[in-house]
């Protein structure tokens, strides 16, 4: 069947998450964070993802946000910043308004224009999605953004990727799942999506049960795909 709609991870997808510690750390005074804040973002990101999969096996779910919260404050003492509460809520704040990487409007503009449906599938809270969307300016292209908290557990539970059917009432091979997470896009094509990973850092492919239809360096080409 053709793809009729286009469904995009937020965090790492569509909005850069690595841009909360760049922004703060070119700011005055910031010198501790500018000379290591690429290895906080990085690890930041790290436990909040290894965060939200644990409380998915354990059973023990929360918001994203906390589990945000929770990352950087393991990130922030393994790099010796536990002692700068300001640090920490300007860069909390930075996360509610993440750049979106610089291809994304083009990309949904066209996907909109060939009459595609287009949608977020997040693990993110409501509210921290309203916030990114907003920030970024990507509201009008979007019919939906999704929340794992309308389900109470986070990707890659199949319960979450229900939620596309649920809305569309499309059928799995009419969905271009796009994610930069490559666990993500193996759990979306074993749930029967064509998936996308974007891999903008050139990472192998895991050694999961499925694997992503797609490869890419970033988002220009969905549009390609999606037609």
């Amino acid at each position: 069947m053709p793809i009729t709609t286009c469904v995009f991870d937020a965090y790492g997808t569509l909005f850069d998450v690595a841009s909360a510690a760049r922004v703060a750390a070119g700011e005055p005074g910031r010198d501790g964070l500018a000379a290591i804040w690429p290895k906080l973002a990085e690890d930041w990101r790290l436990k909040q993802l290894q965060y939200s999969w644990l409380r998915a096996i354990t059973g023990e779910h929360t918001d994203f946000w906390a589990v945000t919260q929770s990352g950087l404050d393991w990130a922030m003492e393994r790099h010796g910043l536990s002692d700068d509460p300001e640090l920490r809520e300007r860069l909390l704040a930075l996360y509610w308004e993440l750049a979106a990487y610089r291809e994304v409007p083009a990309m949904l503009t066209r996907l909109k224009a060939a009459g595609k449906t287009c949608a977020i599938l997040s693990n993110g809270s409501p509210d921290m999605l309203d916030g990114a969307v907003d920030s970024a300016g990507i509201g009008t292209y979007l019919d939906a953004v999704l929340s794992v908290e309308d389900v109470g557990i986070f990707k890659p539970a199949p319960q979450v990727y229900d939620m596309i059917g649920a809305r569309f009432g499309c059928a799995p091979s009419e969905v271009l799942f796009v994610s930069s997470n490559g666990w993500d896009a193996a759990g979306a094509a074993g749930y029967g999506f064509t998936t996308a990973w974007v891999n903008r850092a050139g990472d192998p492919v895991d050694r999961l049960a499925h694997r992503p239809q797609h490869v890419l360096t970033d988002l220009s080409a969905i549009p390609e795909l999606a037609a």
